[in-house]
């Protein structure tokens, strides 16, 4: 009796190749698992696809609930933005996929996982190291890095033993999609210098086509999750499904950025993630009323890119990540409230603030009537707090003879 292995698959040509491919080759018999993250695909036909070619079984396994609560989720509490401006939305996938493989495996008895990455990306590394502490035990093949087949290779040598593959345009473009984005790379995308083509574009519209008139849409966050949308509850996926609607109809969520890889080289990238573009700037908004000065500091300088790092560099099952996790968990408690944002062209902007737990005083911060703030307080503060400049200065013109008239740390104008 044959070993088994777990091939994640897509339905696309490389994973519908390697099925063959990993049984000739290792005389193991695959098991195919299709997961449904929200990428919009005819499963039962991938399915079917996979037994046709010879998979022994073949799994699919709607986690897209699974997928946002347990991992867009705490990333969004987080503030995790890589290098600024990237959601995360494929590198979130990964974690969840090698996890459910690893599910898998344990439950047929198992011996190897497989995944259709090349080894030029950053994927692999969140496959490989993600299985690997998962389950040191399970063995990883990942076929494209180790068969010598290009694509016309591949469409070759599915003819030859009538493996059924997509009969689809072939597009220059390299695309990842889930709920939470959609990541697109190569073709004239390569050259930093021009322009993203529209055609690459299938959840915004240009900004030129969208509304005259803006949308005013009100989200409800409970500890810094998302959980309504103009005051109706809903389910993780369908709010991100809907505000993903709502925003890309704006053009909101197109990212255009050149990241560096973990893999040593800089790629450019194009990203559309309208319900994450959005639910970011309002979660921030939110921690602006509700969290104190030193924390919401902290957390923006040391926590939240340090957790973007380490998901984009598969390290979601570090110990790191274990102690991030518990500072972000424990700092969103008091995050809950209501964020109003105005939708227009490619903009999206922050324009109302509520929350029962909102740190904001009116009688502190008005400068009309009601103004309840101690001026005089401020004296003895300033005199304070500028005693250490005050006494340097007096130590260097007097001990010295240094002028501390200057306009910056550099030269005297």
């Amino acid at each position: 009796m044959a070993h088994k292995v777990i091939l994640a698959y897509s339905g696309g040509l490389d994973t519908s190749v390697a099925i063959k491919w990993i049984h000739d080759e290792f005389g193991l018999d695959v098991v195919a698992l299709t997961i449904n993250i929200g990428n919009e695909r005819d499963f039962e036909s991938i399915r079917q696809r996979a037994l046709k070619i010879g998979a022994v079984d073949a799994v699919v396994v709607d986690a897209r609930k699974l997928f946002v609560d347990h991992f867009v989720w705490p990333a969004l509490q987080a503030g995790a933005i890589y290098e600024g401006v990237y959601p995360l939305a494929t590198a979130l996938a990964r974690p969840l996929i090698a996890y459910l493989l690893v599910k898998e495996a344990e439950k047929h008895g198992a011996t190897a996982v497989a995944h259709g990455c090349t080894g030029k990306g950053n994927d692999q590394v969140r496959f490989d190291v993600s299985v690997q502490a998962l389950n040191p035990r399970l063995r990883v093949i990942a076929p494209m890095r180790e068969w010598s087949m290009n694509r016309e290779d591949e469409i070759e040598y599915a003819g030859k033993h009538d493996i059924p593959i997509p009969a689809t345009k072939e597009s220059p473009f390299s695309t990842d999609v889930n709920l939470w984005g959609r990541s697109i790379e190569g073709g004239v995308l390569e050259d930093p210098w021009q322009e993203p083509p529209e055609e690459i574009y299938e959840w915004t519209v240009h900004p030129s086509k969208a509304p005259t008139d803006p949308r005013y849409v009100e989200i409800e966050f409970e500890k810094g999750r998302p959980v309504a949308l103009d005051g109706q509850r809903l389910d993780g996926p369908e709010l991100i499904e809907r505000l993903n609607e709502l925003a890309g109809g704006y053009g909101i969520g197109r990212i255009d950025h050149v990241e560096n890889r973990l893999v040593g080289i800089k790629s450019r990238e194009i990203y559309e993630a309208p319900a994450g573009v959005v639910l970011h700037q309002a979660h921030q908004a939110l921690e602006g009323i509700t969290m104190t000065r030193d924390a919401a500091h902290f957390k923006a300088a040391n926590v939240a890119p340090e957790y973007a790092k380490l998901v984009y560099n598969g390290l979601w099952f570090s110990e790191l990540h274990k102690f991030l996790a518990a500072f972000v968990a424990a700092s969103q408690e008091c995050v809950s409230g209501t964020i109003r944002v105005r939708l227009s062209a490619a903009s999206c902007q922050v324009v109302g603030r509520r929350s029962d737990l909102s740190l904001y005083s009116e009688s502190q911060a008005t400068y009309g009537r009601g103004d309840q703030f101690d001026h005089t307080a401020a004296v003895g503060f300033i005199k304070l707090y500028g005693l250490p400049l005050k006494t340097q200065s007096e130590v260097q013109m007097l001990g010295q003879g240094v002028s501390p008239l200057r306009l910056g740390p550099g030269e005297d104008a």
